[in-house]
């Protein structure tokens, strides 16, 4: 039996479908709430639902997991409350790890991109360059502070899993994203914007140096990143922190034409200024490195920008039913 935590979410819900699909048993927790979340999990659907205010109720039981895939987070670069932000994304984290330390059962959460802040201090997953970083964001700094406590943890001989990873995914994008209002990707909102009409709208450039649309990017497929969450499955000796990305940052003009090509308009886009709210925590850029994934054994290519954003548009935002 596995648990996803988010599981009706994007990543999640991605992650059940692919688990559905190898026949295997799934308890997802989260809220599906009324906009529709529902449709997420349609197709595949888990064995039970918990909700998230009953969680720890439910493990309690000491139900035969063997693994937790713990997704669920207060994702909202945005985010201000810190009290909230910290019990959702540092708290739960901790006593899921705790109590998978106790019973034996394997653990892979979500870290995040953000924890890299501005990038000064490199995008590096070896976990020595943890004190480095400074994460511009309450949530980068919440995801950040986790990955702390893990490390702590494994230096103290704490118990821990008898597997762990910790995946800092970076850009994503494809289908089931649909409910994630300010926090859904790029590709879904200029294709919007193109199925509208009009021209993909990119941020001018607020860094001396950096063209407009040139802020760069690792733009990664969510079937990329459940992929690499099925290898781990696949090979429970593999234990770290690694990057989730392609190891190529790309533009935002290349992914605004990439879009367009897609949805079979014209290449065009137009700049506006970016939001005062978002100056101070923008990155210009960003690139995984994944030298230690590759090191670990994960050997898969991975889904190029054109081809990802032609797949998402065309099997999936141009068809009544867009969902995975």
């Amino acid at each position: 039996m596995i648990l996803i935590t988010g599981g009706a979410g994007f990543i999640g819900s991605y992650l059940q479908a692919e688990l559905f699909a190898r026949g295997l048993e799934t308890v997802i927790c989260d809220r599906l709430g009324s906009h529709g979340k529902w449709r997420n999990i349609a197709r595949h659907p888990p064995g039970r639902l918990v909700p998230p205010d009953a969680l720890e109720d439910w493990l309690d039981t000491n139900p035969p997991l063997e693994t937790i895939f713990h997704m669920a987070a207060v994702s909202e670069t945005l985010a201000t409350d810190g009290d909230h932000v910290w019990r959702t994304n540092v708290d739960l984290s901790l006593r899921l790890w705790e109590w998978c330390a106790h019973r034996g059962v394997r653990f892979i959460y979500a870290s995040s991109a953000a924890t890299y802040g501005d990038g000064e201090a490199g995008f590096d997953d070896d976990p020595a360059a943890l004190p480095r970083l400074r994460p511009m964001n309450l949530y980068g700094w919440s995801k950040h502070v986790f990955d702390m406590q893990v490390m702590d943890r494994l230096r103290r001989g704490a118990p821990r899993p008898p597997q762990w990873a910790g995946l800092k995914f970076f850009n994503v994008y494809g289908p089931n994203e649909y409910h994630k209002a300010k926090m859904i990707s790029v590709v879904k909102v200029k294709y919007d914007e193109i199925a509208a009409g009009g021209a993909p709208t990119l941020f001018r450039s607020n860094h001396d140096g950096v063209s407009d649309g040139g802020q760069a990017r690792d733009f990664v497929h969510v079937a990329d990143v459940a992929a690499i969450m099925l290898w781990l499955l696949d090979h429970p000796g593999v234990d770290g922190l690694f990057n989730v990305g392609t190891g190529t940052a790309r533009t935002y003009l290349d992914l605004a034409y990439a879009v367009c090509d897609a949805a079979g308009a014209p290449r065009a886009a137009t700049f506006v200024d970016m939001p005062d709210a978002l100056r101070p925590q923008y990155q210009n850029f960003t690139e995984a490195r994944i030298d230690r994934l590759r090191a670990a054994g994960y050997t898969a290519p991975f889904i190029s920008l054109e081809d990802g954003v032609a797949s998402y548009v065309k099997t999936y935002l141009t068809q009544p039913d867009p969902y995975r």
